[in-house]
């Protein structure tokens, strides 16, 4: 018999057909709609309080102790060229956007293990949809 639930597939077999079942998440696609009623300007007050020491954003601006942002919407992690970056982030393989960014910006560490940002990360779903809108605007 086969059982489809809200969110997940759930495959179970008759007991003439003994197999384990197989459970499989359904598809979750991040809308980031929400995302759009952050602040730019308090966005860019909030990256030169907390990013400009390790990154920035403007095209062809050298890397610092992080690696420049320009455009970063679309592109993969650990992909900028001319910066180190940890197998971590090498391997995590997402492509970054507003819902990677907001899940990310809450905790790095905890995102990417292994990265070396030393970030602690932003608490505050106001402050990352904010540093978001700026990053989208000064990045692009």
């Amino acid at each position: 018999a086969c059982k489809v639930i809200l969110f997940f597939e759930l495959l179970c077999f008759s007991w003439c057909c003994p197999r384990p079942f197989v459970f499989r998440p359904f598809p979750f696609v991040w809308s980031t709609s929400f995302l759009t009623m952050g602040d730019s300007a308090k966005g860019a007050k909030l990256f030169k309080q907390r990013c400009a020491q390790c990154h920035t954003v403007d095209a062809g601006a050298k890397h610092k102790t992080g690696p420049n942002l320009h455009g970063l919407f679309g592109r993969k992690t650990g992909m900028a060229k001319g910066y180190s970056y940890t197998q971590a982030n090498q391997s995590k393989g997402i492509e970054w956007n507003e819902g990677t960014l907001f899940i990310y910006l809450e905790n790095p560490k905890k995102y990417i293990p292994g990265t070396k940002m030393v970030f602690a990360g932003l608490k505050k779903k106001g402050e990352r949809k904010d540093l978001i809108a700026y990053l989208k605007e000064s990045t692009a």
